[in-house]
């Protein structure tokens, strides 16, 4: 089912492109994949950024009801609930749209790399798409796509990832303040540090290791994330 209902379609779709891309350019073929595939995700996306956003707003309320019911803990889980029914979060929103696209990028990365480039799997193919006659695995020309262990790209990708972090940090530091403890802020505060930092050495460490063609994946995908960013909270801010 998993071939049948994903990997078989984002082949099909794959290929599709890299038939239609100049010079049949598989890193073309790539970018364009990555933006439909955040495309169809846009609406998780919205919904895990508004949920965040609805959280931070809230936070001084649920610190309040935390240091009031911290020793009654179903008390304490029915109102943070009810608070976020009034407030109309949902707190597993950002949970679900992450989960729904480890599914996708496993089947990318199949379709990407398991059926061995320039070779095409022709059985996977559906009759009404045909195997491109050139298939170029030189992105522009310079960067191969199969090699591993580009540190320019690398460096690219954990910059990227960098800006990723920090701009969704922005959201907690712009918005409202917590009333939580000296010690407890205080290790908030050196978590999202470690993330700022460890996230973007590890997508740098991983793109390193992988062939080029997961860091463009990588890359193209943190650019878009950074344009998705922008326009939900403009689009957000507008709308409150």
């Amino acid at each position: 089912m998993f071939e049948t209902f994903l990997i078989k379609p984002l082949y099909n779709a794959f290929i599709y492109l890299i038939g239609v891309a100049p010079g049949g350019d598989v890193g073309f073929a790539i970018i364009v994949m990555t933006i439909i595939v955040r495309a169809v995700f846009y609406p998780a996306f919205t919904a895990s950024i508004r949920t965040q956003m609805g959280m931070q707003a809230v936070q001084g309320e649920i610190d309040e009801i935390n240091t009031k019911y911290k020793d009654n803990s179903d008390e304490k889980a029915k109102r943070t609930m009810q608070l976020f029914k009034d407030k109309k979060i949902r707190p597993f929103a950002g949970f679900i749209a992450i989960l729904v696209q480890i599914p996708i990028f496993i089947a990318l990365y199949y379709a990407f790399f398991r059926e061995d480039l320039p070779r095409i799997a022709t059985h996977l193919l559906y009759p009404f798409v045909s195997a491109p006659p050139v298939v170029n695995l030189e992105f522009l020309g310079f960067l191969n796509l199969l090699a591993s262990h580009n540190i320019f790209l690398a460096a690219i990708v954990g910059g990227l990832q960098y800006l990723v972090v920090y701009v969704s940090l922005l959201r907690t530091k712009s918005g409202p303040q917590s009333t939580l403890a000296p010690k407890k802020a205080q290790a908030q505060a050196m978590q999202q540090n470690m993330m700022l930092y460890f996230m973007p050495v590890l997508f740098a460490v991983i793109t390193y290791s992988l062939p080029a063609a997961a860091g463009l994946y990588f890359g193209v995908g943190n650019l878009i994330s950074l344009g998705q960013e922008l326009l939900i909270r403009r689009q957000l801010i507008t709308k409150n």
